[in-house]
């Protein structure tokens, strides 16, 4: 689509939304998880054109250029033909982009793999160990056990209307993780699960099993042990049990 010959900067129209709604805001107070990818390259963007909002108009490159990954691909001269976008605009997103590729890159190289939950474990720990507030994380693995991504979900006192399941799934989904490996840490040191613990990986498990991406473990991190979930067998107890309500049903 040929850019309008008088596209003029439309800058306000997101500052007039509530504080919430508005992606750097988002950003800052939530995290990027809770951003849609029109929202994460919004503020790339920074302001929009006459008509759109920067929203608008990074959703409209998104359609145009068929999304992330396919824009990853597109030359910088097709993408300057885009409505809306200006050479210093492709060059953030095409700075952008590179700077991604490359953490992703020595991310890969850091992370490994881990094939028992002492492994993940001895991974996470360091990470976990000195917090004083409850915090859950998601470890996305491919089929070979390799770690593609660790995502923080939630902060505070872990309960199963708390944690956001869907999220956990959708990020499994953008990363093309098979498995998944969730972990949370008791701030005072024992790793004994709790009835809510139990309640919130039976959910897991069961969403997990829906999904089709399985949930292979929650571990709760102790002060120097955990708890495994799986070496207690009741992940197997929680998918027999789905499988069988499968079956009924």
């Amino acid at each position: 689509m040929k850019k309008s010959p008088n596209h003029k900067i439309y800058e306000d129209s997101i500052s007039h939304w509530p504080e919430d709604d508005r992606p750097r805001e988002k950003l800052l107070k939530y995290g990027s998880e809770h951003l849609s990818d029109a929202e994460l390259l919004a503020i790339l963007l920074r302001v929009g054109v006459t008509g759109m909002s920067a929203v608008d108009l990074a959703r409209f490159i998104l359609k145009e250029t068929g999304g992330l990954r396919a824009l990853e691909n597109w030359d910088p001269e097709e993408l300057y033909k885009i409505h809306g976008l200006s050479v210093a605009k492709v060059s953030q997103l095409k700075a952008a982009i590179a700077l991604g590729q490359r953490i992703l890159s020595e991310k890969k190289r850091e992370l490994g793999s881990v094939y028992s939950p002492q492994e993940v474990f001895e991974f996470i720990h360091p990470q976990l160990r000195d917090l004083k507030r409850e915090v859950f994380k998601a470890i996305f693995l491919n089929a070979k056990n390799q770690i593609l991504e660790i995502h923080t979900m939630s902060r505070g006192t872990l309960t199963a209307s708390l944690v956001p399941f869907r999220d956990i799934f959708s990020l499994a989904n953008r990363h093309a993780s098979t498995n998944v490996v969730c972990v949370h840490n008791h701030p005072s040191g024992s790793p004994e699960p709790s009835r809510e613990d139990v309640r919130t990986t039976r959910a897991l498990v069961i969403a997990g099993e829906a999904l089709q991406i399985p949930l292979l473990d929650h571990l709760i991190v102790g002060e120097n042990t955990y708890y495994s979930f799986s070496e207690s067998g009741q992940i197997d107890a929680f998918r027999q049990e789905f499988n069988r309500t499968i079956e009924r049903s």
